[in-house]
This record gives structure tokens, C-alpha cells and sequence, in this order.
């Protein structure tokens, strides 16, 4: 059944009009049309980015015979390079994007800061040192991703205790992440300079983030992490958003604050995890399209619908331009990503400046 909320004066229907309530039961869900709209239009942007994606370089399917090559009628070639070669690479790119952006909704959410994503937080950091450690200080003793997952919650456990509080000082813990992200980086230059270069190399491109060479494999790990973990990060949307007006005053409408911190918090770096796992601690998604998706759809609150769709179109986007941007070279997605997410936190930080000393 939907339902629009009656207007008290005339002054006020445009606003009822976009409003809707879906209501099904005792359940009930608030519908504004411009995040539905921005959601839809960046999901359009996923899909026409993933056909240039798969289109566009020497060994690019054109659009035309991309039907015939999904349905089998394509060379060996042809599927060789859309099936093994693009398509995980793609799906990787879209969903490590999106999930990336979902965390860094939540922790922004949960630390009331703009700038608190996990890359601030010590999160990135901390998965690079555990990554490090898996691969050059105890080689063999736990995969890579398994020792970038355990690197990524310690960072966030040193962070909880660091404050004193808990997750109960978001301004505690940006500072705390910080320094906790300081220390984490220290220990991963330590492990790349103690072995040969060749080791080094291989360990730093993963650890500035990359696409390269991601199989079906890496595309079931961060699909299934992605589709279990959104549902539990979208029931936590509400709570958020009233924790994001005080603690006292969600206290005080019935919201367990301290409870549901700590779940978004755990479902958040868990995200984080299953992400970097895949491909790596990809620097500045999950700070640039939480804020890049509140701006669009003008909403309070994480908006993590929106923000898990801007986070997909950044990451292949950011991977077309690693790929193509300099002829015969391919970067790492990292690089490019590193790259504009410094340009957005310098925006950031003097937005921020200008606010405090107005």
C-alpha cells in the first residue's frame, strides 16, 4: 500500500509530493524521489560504464557483438577476453567500489566527520600492514587477504581502545585512526625494505590497490560478502540517522546508540575487509562518494543506496583511466584513485577550515 503524507498547509505539498510512505504491515518506509532518482541515474552510469568497459582497448568487444558473445556465438577470443579476462575484473571493480562507499558511509555517519572513512581511520592502513606481514614477515602462515582482513580489525580494535570511549567519540576517533594509520604504514615500509625488490614490488602494487589479474574467484568473495552485509548495513540506516543528532536525543526517541554503533562499525569493516581482500586497500573511495551521493541527493543521514552506487561508478571509472589513460601503461587503480581522492580531501579540509573560522 503506499500513501502520501497529508499536507498541513499549502506551502508544504511540494515537499508531501516528493515524500511517499511504503507501507506493508507494521512496516514503513520513507521515499524521497530525489534519492531514487540520483540512485537510478548513477546505476544507468554503472551500466554505460561497464559497456565502454568492456568495449574500449585493443581486445575490446564492440557494443554490436556483445550479444552474440554473451549468448555463445562470439570467438574464442572474443569469450576468452569478455569471460576470463573483463567480466571479473569488472564485477570486481563494481562491487569492491560499491562496498567500499557503504563503509565509508557508515563510519562518516557514525564519527559525525566528513573526513571519517576508513582510509583516515587507520582502516586501509592497517589492512596494508596485515597484508605485508602475510606476505614478507610471515610468508605462509595466513593468505594475503586473510592477513589484510586480521590487519584491517586490529587497526579499528587499537581505535576502540585508543579513545577511551569507544566508538562513543567519534572526534576521538579520527584522531586515534590517524595516529593508528601512522604507525600501521611505518610497519609496512619496515616489512618492503627487509626483502628483495622483487617481492617488494609485487606486495606494493597490491598494497596501493589494483584490478589486475582478478579472476571469477575474487568476484564470488566480494559478491557474497556484499549481498549478505548490505542488508545489514541498510537496517542499521535508521538508527544512524537519529544517532547522527546527538547521542541524548536518539537515547531519547528509543535508539540503543552505543549498540548500533558498534554493529554498523562491524558490518562496516567487515565491508572494508571483504573489499580490500579482492583487490586491495583502494585509497579515497569510501571517503569521496559517501560525501559525493549526500551532495546529489541533498539527504540526511548515510544514504548508502546512493553512495554503493557512486562507489561502483568511481572505481571502474578510476580503472578505465589506470587502463587507458597512458598508452601501453597500466596503472594501478590505487594510483588513480590516490590521485583524485587528495584533490577531494584538500576540498574537504578547507571547506571545513572556512566553516570553523567563519
Amino acid at each position: 500500500m503506499t500513501t502520501t503524507h497529508p499536507a498541513p498547509h499549502a506551502a508544504s505539498a511540494p515537499a508531501a509530493a516528493r515524500t511517499r510512505v511504503l507501507g506493508l504491515g507494521p512496516l514503513a518506509l520513507v521515499v524521497r524521489r530525489r534519492p531514487v532518482v540520483v540512485t537510478v541515474t548513477l546505476l544507468a552510469l554503472v551500466l554505460v560504464s561497464a559497456l565502454v568497459t568492456l568495449s574500449v582497448g585493443q581486445l575490446g568487444i564492440p557494443l554490436s557483438e556483445l550479444p552474440g558473445v554473451f549468448a555463445g556465438r562470439g570467438s574464442r577470443a572474443q569469450e576468452w577476453t569478455l569471460f576470463t579476462s573483463r567480466l571479473p575484473r569488472l564485477a570486481v571493480a563494481a562491487l569492491a567500489g560499491a562496498a567500499f562507499a557503504v563503509a565509508g558511509s557508515i563510519f562518516q555517519s557514525v564519527t559525525r566527520n566528513p573526513l571519517g572513512s576508513p582510509d583516515v581511520i587507520g582502516l586501509g592502513s592497517g589492512a596494508s600492514a596485515g597484508a605485508a606481514a602475510a606476505a614478507l614477515v610471515w610468508p605462509g602462515l595466513v593468505p594475503v587477504p586473510v592477513g589484510a582482513l586480521l590487519g584491517a580489525g586490529l587497526a579499528i580494535l587499537a581505535v576502540f581502545l585508543g579513545t577511551g570511549r569507544g566508538f562513543a567519540a567519534p572526534h576521538r576517533m579520527v584522531v586515534v585512526g590517524i595516529a593508528v594509520g601512522a604507525m600501521a604504514l611505518a610497519f609496512t615500509q619496515l616489512a618492503l625494505v627487509r626483502v628483495r625488490r622483487e617481492e617488494a614490488q609485487e606486495v606494493a602494487v597490491w598494497i596501493t590497490g589494483s584490478l589486475g589479474a582478478r579472476s571469477w574467484d575474487h568476484a564470488s568473495l566480494i559478491a557474497v560478502a556484499f549481498v549478505v552485509l548490505l542488508p545489514c548495513a541498510l537496517a542499521l540506516t535508521r538508527q544512524l540517522q537519529a544517532a547522527e543528532m546527538g547521542d541524548d536525543l536518539a537515547t531519547g526517541i528509543g535508539v540503543r546508540v552505543s549498540r548500533s554503533r558498534t554493529l554498523a562499525v562491524v558490518v562496516a569493516v567487515l565491508l572494508t575487509g571483504a573489499a580490500v581482500s579482492v583487490c586491495g586497500p583502494v585509497a579515497f573511495v569510501a571517503l569521496t562518494a559517501p560525501q559525493i551521493a549526500r551532495r546529489l541527493t541533498r539527504s540526511s543521514g548515510p544514504g548508502m543506496l546512493a553512495a554503493a552506487a557512486c562507489g561502483a561508478l568511481l572505481l571502474i571509472l578510476a580503472d578505465l583511466v589506470a587502463q587507458y589513460a597512458v598508452p601501453g601503461v597500466i596503472l594501478p587503480v590505487g594510483v588513480v584513485t590516490a590521485a583524485l581522492g587528495g584533490i577531494y580531501l584538500a576540498f574537504l579540509l578547507v571547506r571545513e577550515w572556512k566553516q570553523v573560522t567563519a
